[in-house]
């Protein structure tokens, strides 16, 4: 893979670009993932011998792209790990096909996890509940799509995607919730914010999505500021 693309680093933490398709920790097809490829950027970079800690604080899913950040300690990785449900905000671009008509809006379900790996949208006894709000950032009418800036107030399995799916308006590209669609997701981490785990000051990363269809049909930078 293309060099790992490093926004920010110290002592404690490591903030960098997850790209498409690239798991955010080992499973059981033994492909490359992030944990990895960002301990063996440390290794050599800082020439440590041994093994490298290298902590996992929140997690992408495999084709989605975006912003993560790393803990460099496990005291930093504790603190971080406390945040997610707090001062931890994450903020996602998606294309969405259809229209959407409201400006704004808030989407709660219960959501369900199954032992084939999808997620469905279930009820209040058999499902976790399920938060998230959205903004309208443009429409596309000529091409019947979208652009959505997503906020999660819970962190489900497959949330973003089942619950836009399940209201009419699945991700385009998503190949799991969207079969007439075989391209790559549009979805994307796009901007992340987290108050440092030993210095008290909050952290801000942007980046802009590129080289992926759906992106094109939008003027991302009207929306996305660079920090």
């Amino acid at each position: 893979m293309n060099k790992l693309n490093v926004l920010y680093e110290d002592n404690h933490i490591i903030v960098v670009e997850k790209p498409v398709n690239v798991l955010s920790q080992s499973d059981n097809t033994k492909d490359i993932d992030m944990l990895t490829i960002v301990k063996s950027y440390i290794k050599e970079k800082y020439q440590k011998p041994g093994n490298v800690y290298c902590g996992l604080v929140h997690r992408l899913d495999r084709p989605v792209g975006g912003i993560m950040v790393f803990a460099r300690t496990s005291k930093a990785a504790s603190r971080l790990s406390r945040e997610i449900s707090s001062s931890f905000q994450k903020k996602y671009l998606a294309v969405v096909s259809g229209v959407i008509e409201k400006d704004e809006g808030t989407l709660v379900d219960y959501l369900k996890r199954l032992e084939n790996g999808n997620t469905i949208v279930s009820n209040e006894k058999e499902g976790k509940r399920s938060e998230l709000s959205f903004r309208v950032l443009e429409r596309n009418l000529k091409k019947r799509e979208t652009l959505v800036e997503v906020v999660l107030k819970t962190g489900r399995h497959h949330q973003i995607r089942v619950q836009f799916a399940h209201y009419g308006h699945p991700l385009c590209g998503d190949q799991r919730y969207y079969l007439q669609d075989k391209t790559q997701i549009a979805l994307y981490a796009y901007s992340l914010s987290f108050q440092h785990p030993v210095k008290s000051e909050i952290m801000s990363f942007s980046l802009t999505p590129t080289g992926q269809n759906y992106w094109t049909d939008f003027t991302l930078s009207k929306y996305v500021k660079i920090k």
